[in-house]
């Protein structure tokens, strides 16, 4: 379930509904609307925190990191997952290196 919740969070970021300093929902409220308990979305903020996703401020919240490139980081490691799923295909159908890396040029001349 943390792992939901992380994700959804770092959709709203790379989509950019929620930027930089934008406050999140306490651990509290987020564990009402969402019907988890509060330890499975502290569990979510800190691996968020630790991912440099978002801040915790004692007393005042959690925020989005005021990273310059928090949402092109995101979106980077997403390209890298989906590149990633590509070359397992591409290995369990048996492809070279090679052959993989041909279909992807071939893809980019495409576009």
């Amino acid at each position: 379930m943390y792992l939901q919740i992380m994700e959804q969070i770092k959709q709203k970021v790379r989509a950019g509904d929620w930027p930089a300093g934008h406050p999140l929902p306490s651990i509290r409220e987020l564990s009402v609307s969402t019907q988890v308990s509060v330890i499975t979305v502290k569990r979510a903020y800190t691996e968020l925190e630790m991912e440099g996703v978002i801040v915790t401020q004692p007393g005042r919240g959690s925020f989005v990191a005021d990273v310059v490139d928090v949402q092109k980081t995101l979106l980077e490691a997403e390209l890298e997952k989906h590149i990633a799923s590509v070359i397992n295909t591409g290995h369990v159908l048996g492809l070279s290196d090679g052959q993989i890396v041909a279909l992807v040029k071939k893809a980019l001349i495409g576009s």
